[in-house]
């Protein structure tokens, strides 16, 4: 495991690889799962206050559009961020 910022003891990184390896396909996916929509709640937070009071609808776009290009956003769903403000 290679990476530039190594601010986990090695203790603990051999630990958690150790538990990462004893799991199953489908508890990985499990918690990639997990783990995706927690990063999606805390996306959504930011942009309830960013935007405040927008309908579901726009924070499900602007949520999208933090994935998908412009392009994609308009043939998609027919909204592009650019002119929504985003």
């Amino acid at each position: 495991m290679k990476d530039n910022i190594n601010d986990t003891p090695v203790h603990v990184r051999r630990m958690l690889i150790a538990g990462y390896r004893k799991m199953t396909p489908q508890q990985k996916l499990q918690r990639v799962s997990e783990l995706t929509k927690a990063v999606q709640q805390l996306a959504l937070a930011r942009i309830r206050q960013q935007y405040g009071d927008i309908s579901e609808r726009e924070q499900r776009l602007r949520l999208a559009a933090l994935w998908l290009n412009r392009e994609t956003m308009i043939r998609v769903f027919d909204w592009d961020p650019q002119k929504s403000g985003y």
